[in-house]
């Protein structure tokens, strides 16, 4: 009867066992899935911010370039506006998904970008060299988002070193 007793009391202590490693092995593996799923959407928002305040940015340079030229800047004014509507909305994203310190270089870049435009619709009395000053501000911030982008996501970490 004993030996019955602690053979049961086996089983069930196997069974537990096995229960509790299946339960932790599918946990991790839903936290594994879930991690991916958002690191996607976050690029994906990373990779439209960016795309779209480069647009604004080259619209930008279109229309002073047109006023250079004496020619009409209507055209390029009308696309870094709703290149600039666009960026407001996937600012919003962004935010949302991404880490403090991308968050704040993406709203640094919101700054460098609205001096670029400011200039693009009122280019009076602002030099060239000026107009140069704050594209490279521009470059400079979208740089500084880019490598919080790639600290956020966990591009060019080693998968062991984990997060």
């Amino acid at each position: 009867m004993a030996s019955q007793i602690i053979t049961l009391v086996g089983v069930l202590l196997g069974a537990v066992t096995s229960f509790f490693a299946a339960t932790l092995a599918e946990r991790a593996k839903f936290r594994q899935a879930l991690a991916t799923r958002w690191d996607e959407r976050k690029l994906d928002a990373y990779v439209e911010y960016v795309s779209c305040v480069k647009q604004a940015s080259r619209a930008a340079k279109l229309a002073l370039e047109a006023r250079g030229r004496g020619e009409d800047p209507s055209e390029a004014l009308a696309e870094m506006e709703a290149a600039e509507d666009r960026r407001s909305v996937l600012f919003e994203g962004l935010v949302l998904l991404a880490e403090d310190a991308a968050s704040q270089a993406a709203a640094t870049a919101n700054e460098r970008l609205w001096d670029l435009l400011r200039c693009a619709r009122e280019p009076a009395g602002v030099s060239a060299a000026r107009r140069e000053e704050l594209g490279s501000a521009l470059v400079t911030a979208l740089n500084t988002l880019h490598k919080a982008a790639r600290a956020d996501l966990a591009i060019g970490r080693s998968l062991t070193g984990g997060r």
